[in-house]
């Protein structure tokens, strides 16, 4: 059965940039397989469940292809499928996520003329 490096595939399948970054987040625990933190030579199969932290979005991924190269997103898109509880939690949050900054109100900068309005105010 084929193997790839998880620091590779996720470069691969596009979640990261670079193969530093993809590395660096293996180290700190934010990509998990199986529910099991692991070093950036793990080699992955298809199959295997991949748990991705970026930020305040969480992924639950499957593997269904590998690669070692890096191409275009509709060819990475096609590495993984996203498991619909992962794709469910993500919509929510991020609805929460809309519905907390569209509530707050955005602070406006005052313009060139209230500018010089505040500074004739005040020098009274």
């Amino acid at each position: 059965m084929l193997k790839t490096r998880i620091d590779k595939w996720l470069w691969a399948a596009r979640f990261y940039k670079t193969r530093a970054l993809a590395k660096s987040s293996l180290e700190t625990g934010k990509v998990k397989i199986d529910g099991q933190k692991c070093k950036p030579s793990r080699s992955i199969e298809i199959g295997d469940k991949i748990h991705i932290e970026q930020g305040d979005i969480d992924k639950i991924l499957i593997v269904l292809g590998l690669s070692e190269q890096r191409r275009g997103a509709p060819d990475a898109q096609k590495l993984y499928q996203e498991t619909p509880e992962s794709i469910q939690r993500r919509e929510k949050v991020s609805a929460e996520r809309k519905a907390f900054f569209s509530s707050t109100p955005k602070s406006v900068r005052p313009t060139k003329k209230q500018r010089r309005q505040i500074h004739q105010f005040l020098e009274k």
